[in-house]
């Protein structure tokens, strides 16, 4: 940690001169100095790529997942239905509240949006709500069970690296949570209010459209049942998407055997083709011609060759934030926030301000937590703070920030799979604006921060 200034002596005179004179003289590096360095950075890139690995491995998964799940009925199923039962005044109100619940069963934003997060978009979409909107409802609720659900790995890491019990740190989270949660569903209700809800022509023209093109039958909602099953019994997230693939493959030659013939190019239908339909949806783009241009743009999907931008970016954010960590400059930056750590608020701001730098400078939230955590864990300490001060101020800051980030892992991930720029869900991604202001009320009011004498 770089000496605070005011512990920094002011030269004069000969001093400064021989000061300028040392600064200016050009340190000569030994080759095992040299060697160590390029290993250091080397080993800094090489782990932060291993990190993602996994996550690397869910995007393809959820590419093809994505394909299929639309080709073989499921979605527009949900879709079909969704308009029927979701009253428009109160969509996204109701699409936050199933991202909260489903999130909080999961324990993963990512499963949440890849999976209803789509269908939800369509119907969204449908109603004639801009997509903005759309995408900012599905993310504020899907986060919110990202940051406090007990299988969420960001919540564990959090409090793993702060050493504060798990079910601590939730019930601490709370605090800050809840109310953010709350404002975002009074704005999201007002919103859907104010929304011109008596145009049902639309709605009735995408669901005629639906079912001209698809087989619509409520049998295809046995693949999103059958995939909460096995997130309720807590199956891998890996295994869980792979599984709901093949099974909405399964599905796919079942139900929509046209569809298939249609997107191999094949004038007759038989197992070649129905085969080639299938892999070219699973791995490649498609696109269906309707009556509707609305739901020609909706149903056109991208498999896991639409995913591939986003992964080589992740790898070029891992490569990047490695070299900054391994070089000091991270440490350097952050430790300019110390300074300003006096109050109680300004400890928590400067938390604050730390992870969203982080964020911004890594992009990748999981090397985020773990920085911030190592770096004011001692600080806490020093001051009397409770640790679990510490990791809930991490989880407002870096876990519900990471997403409205372009360039962060989550930014990129989720832009991709709702086909929506991150810069245009942003400014309606409530909650995760909501949360790190909330933190730093909440540590201005001093409620419930017990410090040490």
């Amino acid at each position: 940690m770089a000496r605070p200034i005011k512990e920094t002596p002011i030269l004069f005179g000969e001093d400064a001169r021989r000061f300028e004179e040392r600064m200016k003289e050009k340190r000569r590096e030994t080759s095992e100095q040299r060697a160590k360095r390029l290993k250091d950075y080397e080993l800094a890139i090489t782990n932060n790529v291993a990190g993602v690995t996994t996550a690397i491995i869910i995007l393809l998964i959820i590419g093809a997942l994505s394909g299929i799940w639309m080709i073989s009925g499921v979605v527009p199923t949900l879709i079909y239905y969704g308009m029927q039962i979701i009253h428009p005044s109160f969509f996204l109100t109701s699409t936050c509240i199933i991202c909260v619940l489903i999130s909080v069963m999961t324990g993963s934003s990512w499963t949440t949006i890849a999976t209803i997060g789509i269908a939800l978009m369509g119907i969204g979409k449908a109603q004639g709500f801009e997509e903005g909107w759309i995408a900012g409802a599905i993310i504020s609720g899907a986060y919110f069970g990202d940051k406090v659900s007990p299988l969420s790995e960001t919540t564990i890491l959090a409090a793993s690296v702060t050493d504060t019990p798990l079910f601590r740190h939730i019930r601490y989270m709370m605090i800050t949570t809840v109310p953010s949660l709350i404002i975002t569903l009074i704005i999201f209700t007002v919103a859907g209010l104010s929304h011109d809800a008596s145009n049902t022509q639309h709605i009735a023209e995408v669901a005629a459209a639906l079912n001209e093109k698809f087989h619509i039958t409520p049998w295809l909602l046995i693949i999103p049942i059958a995939t909460g099953i096995l997130i309720a019994r807590k199956v891998p997230s890996i295994i869980t998407l792979f599984l709901s693939t093949l099974l909405a493959g399964i599905f796919a030659l079942i139900f929509q055997p046209d569809l298939l013939r249609e997107i191999s190019g094949a004038a007759v239908s038989n197992f070649d083709s129905l085969f080639k339909g299938l892999m070219m949806t699973i791995y490649g783009k498609t696109s269906l011609q309707t009556d509707n241009a609305v739901l020609t743009d909706l149903i056109a999907t991208r498999g896991m060759s639409g995913m591939m931008n986003t992964i080589w970016l992740i790898l070029c954010a891992m490569c990047f934030g490695g070299a900054m960590t391994a070089s000091g400059m991270l440490g350097s930056i952050t430790s300019l926030f110390v300074r300003f750590m006096k109050k109680t608020v300004s400890v928590v701001s400067a938390t604050v301000c730390s992870g969203l730098f982080l964020n911004l400078a890594t992009a990748d939230q999981y090397i985020s937590i773990i920085l911030t955590g190592n770096m004011f864990r001692d600080i806490y300490a020093k001051k009397g703070y409770e640790s679990c001060l510490l990791s809930r101020t991490t989880e407002d800051s870096v876990t519900v920030t990471s997403v409205l980030i372009p360039w962060n892992t989550c930014g990129m991930t989720q832009a991709t799979i709702l086909s929506v720029p991150t810069l245009v869900y942003l400014p309606y991604c409530f909650f995760n604006i909501i949360s790190p202001l909330m933190s730093i009320a909440v540590a201005a009011i001093g409620y419930k921060i017990v410090k040490r004498p």
